[in-house]
């Protein structure tokens, strides 16, 4: 079992942060966490409402900003209109086992959320990051395979829960090369990520989501989830730990379902370097942004 990683949240008194998805969940637990240790927190989120509810609830500094991931014109008119620099930016939001649609853009909802949002809003803002980049994935990259020939699953049987499973495997791959490239890049910038384990968030499908896969969700989350708060901390861990670029962090419980930050164990599949460069350019040809000059 790997060992916990002891770490604090320093002083972010003059760093910015920007959280996607930041209005619920573990998003708004980090931003509260971030904004209360002297951060400038922006909470990029699809429903302004609930955005400016959730900052209401924070101490310190606070920005709410329209994004929705589902829309890449959202997230070009997002980047065109974000002109500071951040110095951490977390890809947090996302969406789990939906029933099958896809976004504006004819992505298959959660790989277009939760990668390829993620993916075109990094490398747009990119120029302006100075510290970290932190992607949350998940412990269910583990049934998730990357299938080149079908990524919006237009010819074979939607399956919810391996729809989820390539979106966060996606997630670490396009971590990995992240990281890879900013290496190439002498960048100071490094890339990481992190999964939560099991937390009791609203990720787990709408109560009105009467499939199999949302039911065993549900019900599996009851029995065995921790907190947000406790979700979030692998998070947290991820975005301020003294830490190499492309390191991967979760709980370090029985399963890494729950316990204290650790470094978290990952798939053979997430750990392809040619999958991962593969993806990346099928990632910059279907959002038709790329890795900037830096």
């Amino acid at each position: 079992m790997t060992s916990p990683i002891d770490f604090g949240i320093p002083d972010l008194t003059g760093r910015t942060v920007l959280i996607t998805g930041a209005n619920s969940g573990l998003g708004r637990v980090t931003a509260r966490v971030l904004a209360g240790r002297g951060a400038h927190v922006i909470l990029a989120v699809r429903n302004r409402a609930k955005g400016e509810a959730a900052a209401k609830t924070m101490p310190g500094s606070t920005e709410v900003r329209d994004l929705d991931l589902a829309d890449l014109s959202s997230v070009r008119d997002f980047a065109a209109d974000f002109t500071d620099p951040v110095d951490l930016l977390i890809n947090n939001a996302g969406i789990m086992i939906p029933p099958l649609y896809w976004t504006v853009d004819g992505f298959e909802s959660q790989f277009g959320t939760n990668h390829l949002g993620h993916f075109a809003l990094t490398n747009l803002l990119l120029p302006q990051v100075r510290e970290r980049i932190v992607t949350v994935a998940s412990i269910a990259h583990r049934f998730g395979t990357i299938e080149f020939d079908d990524l919006q699953w237009t010819g074979r049987s939607y399956r919810p829960m391996a729809a989820y499973g390539q979106s966060k495997l996606a997630n670490l791959l396009f971590t990995s090369e992240l990281q890879r490239r900013l290496s190439e890049q002498s960048s100071s910038v490094i890339a990481t990520a992190a999964h939560p384990g099991m937390a009791a968030t609203n990720l787990f499908g709408s109560s009105d989501d009467n499939s199999l896969d949302a039911r065993v969700s549900r019900a599996f989350t009851r029995v065995v989830a921790q907190s947000e708060q406790n979700g979030a901390r692998p998070i947290l861990c991820a975005a301020v730990a003294d830490l190499p670029g492309g390191s991967y962090i979760g709980p370090t419980g029985a399963f890494e379902i729950r316990g204290k930050p650790g470094f978290a164990s990952r798939s053979a599949k997430s750990t392809d370097t040619e999958a991962a460069r593969r993806l990346w350019a099928v990632s910059e040809e279907l959002t038709g942004v790329c890795f900037p000059e830096l």
